[in-house]
C-alpha cells in the first residue's frame, strides 16, 4: 500500500529566495509519500477527537434526548404540572374517602350506644380507598387511619352491648306472648354471582369493613325490634288503674251465665280522661254495639287496642295519635252496668290478656322512648 502511495508522488524541486541568495532543494517522491501518510493519520485522529467532543456536548445539552425549543419545553412543563395535579387530586380524594369512612363509623357507633341515629349517614355506602391512592396519600390519611383503627375496637364492644340489649328486649316481648321475629326487618331473596373483594383495597380497610358490617347487622336487628316495640301498648289508659273484671271466662253481668270477656274493666267516674297506650292510627271512632262509644287504634305489626263504653270520643278515625294522648272520656254507654273503661289488646285480630302489657310498662316505656328518640317522630302504622 505504501509503495502505491509512493508511486503517486514525483520528485519535486523548489527554489527559495531568502532576500539575499537563491537556494534550491528537492523533495524525493518517497519522502512526500511518507509525509502524506503521517498527515492523513494525524488528521484522522484529530477528526475522531473533535467528533467525540461534539457528541458529548450534544448529549449534555439534551439535544438528542429531548427537544430544545421553547414550545417543547412548555409542553414538558405542562405534562409535569398535570401529573402533579393528578397526584394532588388523588391524595385529596383519598383523604375525603377516609374522612367519610370515619364519619360513617361514628354514626353507627352512636346509633348503637346512645340511640342517636343519623339516618343520612347510615344510609351512605361505605367507600373504600384504592390501594395505589392509599400509598400515595399515606402521610395525609395516617391520622384518620389511626382513628379508624380505634373505632374498630369500639365496634367490637358496641356489638356486644347491642346483642345483650336485643336478648333482654326479646325476653320481655316473649313474656307478652309476642314472638320477637314479628318485628324483624323483612329481608327479600338474596343471590347474585360471586365477586371477591378487590385486591386494590387495603387489608386494613377490608378488616374494618368486616367489623362494621357485623356491627351494622346486629344494630339493624336490635333497631327493628325496638322500633317494633313502639307498637306494643305500654302506657296506662287511665291515671289510676284498678280492675273490676279481668280477661277470660266470667259470669255475664246481664245473663249470669259463663261468657268470654275479651278485655279488662277499669272503673272510674264519668268524664275520667282516657289515654292512648301506644302510638298509632285511629281505625274506628264510633258507636259499636255492646261497646257503646268505642275507639280502636291500629298500632301496626298486627297490634291494636280498643276502648269501650266512652262518654265522649275526642279523636277522629284515620288520625294519628301519640302514646299518652287524650283520646276520650270514660262513660257507661253500650252494654254497661256503670261508668268504667273496657280495655282490650288485640294481636292479629284476636284479643289477648292486657294485664301483662300493663305490668311490663316500665321496661317497654324505656325502650319505646329510646326508639322514638332515634326515630325522631311518632310511631305506628301509615295512615290510609
Amino acid at each position: 500500500m505504501f509503495a502505491k502511495l509512493r508511486d503517486s508522488f514525483k520528485t519535486r524541486d523548489f527554489i527559495f529566495h531568502d532576500g539575499r541568495d537563491l537556494r534550491r532543494f528537492s523533495i524525493a517522491a518517497h519522502t512526500q509519500a511518507a509525509c502524506a501518510a503521517v498527515a492523513a493519520i494525524t488528521l484522522s485522529f484529530s477528526a475522531y477527537g473533535v467528533a467525540q467532543a461534539a457528541f458529548s456536548a450534544v448529549s449534555m445539552s439534551g439535544v438528542l434526548g429531548q427537544p430544545t425549543s421553547a414550545e417543547a419545553k412548555v409542553v414538558q412543563l405542562q405534562g409535569k404540572l398535570q401529573r402533579m395535579q393528578s397526584n394532588v387530586a388523588a391524595i385529596k380524594h383519598a383523604a375525603e374517602i377516609q374522612a367519610a369512612r370515619v364519619e360513617r363509623h361514628q354514626a353507627l357507633i352512636a346509633a348503637v350506644l346512645s340511640g342517636q341515629r343519623d339516618s343520612a349517614a347510615l344510609a351512605r355506602e361505605l367507600p373504600v380507598i384504592d390501594r395505589k391512592d392509599a400509598a400515595l396519600a399515606a402521610e395525609v390519611i395516617a391520622p384518620l387511619r389511626r382513628v379508624e383503627a380505634h373505632q374498630v375496637q369500639i365496634a367490637a364492644q358496641a356489638r356486644r352491648v347491642a346483642e345483650q340489649r336485643y336478648v333482654e328486649t326479646a325476653g320481655h316481648v316473649r313474656q307478652l306472648g309476642i314472638a320477637p321475629e314479628r318485628f324483624s326487618a323483612r329481608r327479600g331473596a338474596m343471590g347474585g354471582p360471586y365477586e371477591p373483594v378487590s385486591s386494590n383495597v387495603s387489608t386494613a380497610s377490608a378488616n374494618a369493613d368486616a367489623q362494621f358490617r357485623s356491627l351494622f347487622m346486629t344494630w339493624k336487628k336490635l333497631d327493628s325490634l325496638e322500633q317494633g316495640v313502639i307498637a306494643i301498648p305500654s302506657a296506662q289508659p287511665v291515671a289510676n288503674v284498678s280492675f273490676t273484671s279481668f280477661y277470660g271466662v266470667r259470669s255475664d253481668p246481664f245473663r249470669g251465665v259463663a261468657a268470654m270477656h275479651a278485655g279488662v274493666d277499669i272503673p272510674g267516674s264519668i268524664g275520667t280522661p282516657i289515654y292512648a297506650t301506644a302510638d298509632g292510627i285511629v281505625a274506628k271512632a264510633e258507636r259499636s254495639g255492646g261497646y257503646g262509644n268505642m275507639i280502636e287504634i291500629n298500632h301496626g305489626r298486627g297490634i291494636a287496642t280498643r276502648y269501650g263504653h266512652l262518654s265522649k270520643i275526642l279523636v277522629d278515625a284515620n288520625t294519628r295519635v301519640k302514646r299518652g294522648q287524650l283520646i276520650a272520656l270514660m262513660g257507661s254507654t253500650g252494654r254497661s252496668t256503670g261508668s268504667h273503661l273496657h280495655y282490650e289488646v288485640r294481636i292479629d285480630g284476636r284479643s289477648v290478656n292486657p294485664i301483662p302489657f300493663l305490668q311490663t310498662a316500665d321496661y317497654l316505656l324505656a325502650v319505646q322512648d329510646r326508639a322514638q328518640k332515634a326515630q325522631g317522630g311518632l310511631g305506628g302504622p301509615a295512615a290510609n
